[in-house]
């Protein structure tokens, strides 16, 4: 996700390695624009390679397949939340509030995807399509069970609470949240707003309610 990317981390040293880099990259903000505009379905290769300005052949030393493009916009999804969680010091931290440590995570998320909205409805749809929720590691929920063991360690959620499933519960509901918005009209669906929602309505059935005081 989105506009100008890095495909990695760090920069390579070498010159011919930036080079690469920079090709590939051209390559990915091409099929992105492309796909965004017309459709993954209708985006062929020759019409990436022309508007990257690179050879076919070039393409396929970079990407096997059409598909890995995908694949790689997954990948920069996960390094900016990674990015966002860094910079606001979630999970390294010690997590005081489960609350409002998902909640800066769903904030997070939501950022993520509405930086370049298009781009995301069109790529999304080819993510799901091509059956990448089935069979890629689920990157979210172990960091989502990560935060479900951390609420259990200053004993926000209880012990008897299975943190890998939870952190599946979450999610589903991220993912579901997120095709939703993906599928309303445009300006009818706050993103942001209905991840905030959904995630304390699960967590309303996660934390320890308060002793009566009736």
């Amino acid at each position: 996700m989105e506009d100008t990317p890095a495909t990695t981390v760090a920069q390579p040293q070498g010159r011919r390695e930036r080079n690469k880099l920079r090709v590939k990259n051209r390559i990915y903000e091409a099929a992105m624009d492309l796909f965004t505009q017309k459709g993954y379905d209708q985006t062929s290769v020759d019409e990436i390679t022309e508007k990257a300005d690179v050879a076919r052949g070039t393409f396929f030393n970079h990407f096997q397949r059409k598909e890995d493009l995908i694949a790689e916009w997954g990948e920069q999804r996960r390094l900016q939340l990674r990015r966002g969680l860094d910079a606001e010091g979630i999970p390294h931290t010690q997590v005081k509030d489960i609350r409002v440590a998902l909640s800066h995570c769903m904030s997070i998320l939501a950022g993520v995807s509405l930086e370049n909205p298009l781009q995301t409805k069109a790529v999304l749809t080819a993510w799901v399509r091509a059956g990448f929720p089935l069979h890629e590691q689920p990157y979210v929920a172990h960091m989502f069970g990560e935060f479900i063991e951390a609420g259990q360690r200053i004993g926000d959620i209880s012990q008897d609470v299975d943190a890998c499933l939870a952190g599946n519960l979450l999610r589903d509901v991220y993912l579901g949240t997120l095709y939703r918005w993906t599928q309303a009209p445009e300006g009818r669906a706050d993103l942001e707003a209905d991840l905030q929602s959904a995630c304390a309505t699960l967590l309303d059935g996660l934390l320890p309610r308060c002793p009566s005081t009736k």
